[in-house]
């Protein structure tokens, strides 16, 4: 009898180890995984949207199945420029673009890419937007607006070019009558200066050089230019302009869908932004460098913005910021924030900083060292 129930006792144990390990194993098996549909605001092949896809790749490796973002091309979902509405209601989980193309609903919002940004590089912008009040800026003009998505801004984008242009630019005069393609603030300095101004969203910029619809165009950075086929319609690329120098990248997402996921999970997207901004910056770095040469190469020319187009710029940025201050106080917050984060930092920077130049030249071009 004690043996009858020693064995009934040792079946009970096992079969209850074995019940366990039956309910067990299906929670990890069949974790619920949450799928994000992002749209980019960039065309496939462009190296904006791999960049998207690098900061997706980040976010499921991390994730280990519990979360997935699945990025689509520009146009896929929804046009470019009507991304923010997109997430806002939800037709998107997410997008990758830049700030400056919400510019139509409040123009602060040019104000993180366009224009010179009282002398800070992108990297500075970043610090500022993160360190210095720059985030609780843009969530205030967000909720202005009635969109209500979470933001991240990340990667810092090297300056962008003046553009490519059917004739060198010699003189501020030639920009007069131009019809020009640029985004953001930067539509204001350059119809300031004279030029017919089309903000197109990127996959429409190449086409309409090469029907004639335009005279000239900026883009981005040598990878973006040449995969998108400008030096195919154009042979003269102007380098270095204060309309886009400190310009960066932005993740949104819906705001509930956000909301709705883990705290784990919300970890690994802050981190994975973090990580994507500094492994974009190496790329680009490595990207842009082949790209420039293989266009030089392949006969296109390169020339310097000359001193007074630049400083033309600067004196039209001058204006449009006094008068959109005026019309706008959100858009005066912003600039008030970014000029008494810039002073200082700046100062640091220019203090600091050793001039690269110098060395570069005594290696590479000793004439001019």
């Amino acid at each position: 009898m004690t043996e009858n129930k020693s064995t009934r006792r040792r079946s009970l144990l096992k079969g209850a180890a074995v019940a366990a390990g039956a309910m067990s194993a299906p929670m990890v098996s069949m974790a619920q995984t949450t799928s994000f549909r992002f749209q980019s605001t960039w065309p496939a092949k462009d190296i904006f949207h791999e960049f998207a896809n690098d900061f997706a790749k980040k976010v499921n490796d991390m994730a280990g199945g519990r979360l997935k973002i699945e990025v689509l091309p520009a146009g896929a979902v929804v046009p470019a420029f009507q991304l923010l509405e997109a997430v806002n209601k939800g037709t998107l989980d997410g997008g990758h673009g830049v700030v400056a193309y919400h510019y139509g609903k409040n123009s602060a919002l040019a104000l993180w890419g366009s224009g010179p940004a009282f002398g800070m590089d992108p990297n500075m912008v970043l610090s500022w937007h993160y360190y210095g009040g720059g985030k609780a800026l843009l969530e205030e003009i967000y909720k202005s607006i009635n969109m209500d998505v979470v933001s991240y801004l990340y990667g810092p984008m090297p300056t962008q070019p003046l553009g490519w242009f059917k004739k060198p630019i010699a003189r501020t005069e030639d920009i007069k009558g131009l019809k020009y393609r640029t985004v953001g603030l930067a539509v204001d300095i350059f119809t300031e200066l004279g030029a017919a101004v089309n903000p197109l969203p990127g996959g429409e910029i190449v086409p309409a050089l090469d029907r004639g619809l335009i005279d000239a165009a900026e883009f981005n950075n040598a990878s973006s230019d040449r995969v998108l086929g400008f030096p195919d319609v154009a042979k003269n690329c102007m380098l270095q302009s204060f309309h886009q120098s400190g310009e960066q990248f932005e993740i949104l997402f819906n705001r509930s869908k956000y909301n709705a996921l883990p705290q784990e999970l919300k970890s690994i997207i802050d981190y994975a932004v973090q990580a994507s901004s500094a492994d974009m910056s190496w790329k680009a770095i490595d990207r842009n460098t082949k790209d420039y040469d293989e266009m030089k190469k392949a006969g296109i020319k390169f020339y310097k913005t000359p001193d007074a187009i630049l400083r033309a710029q600067l004196a039209a940025w001058d204006k449009t910021i006094a008068k959109k201050s005026a019309e706008n106080a959100l858009f005066k917050k912003v600039l008030d924030s970014q000029k008494a984060f810039a002073q200082p930092a700046g100062q640091w920077q220019s203090d600091y900083m050793v001039d690269f130049k110098m060395a570069y030249n005594h290696y590479f071009n000793a004439k001019k060292s």
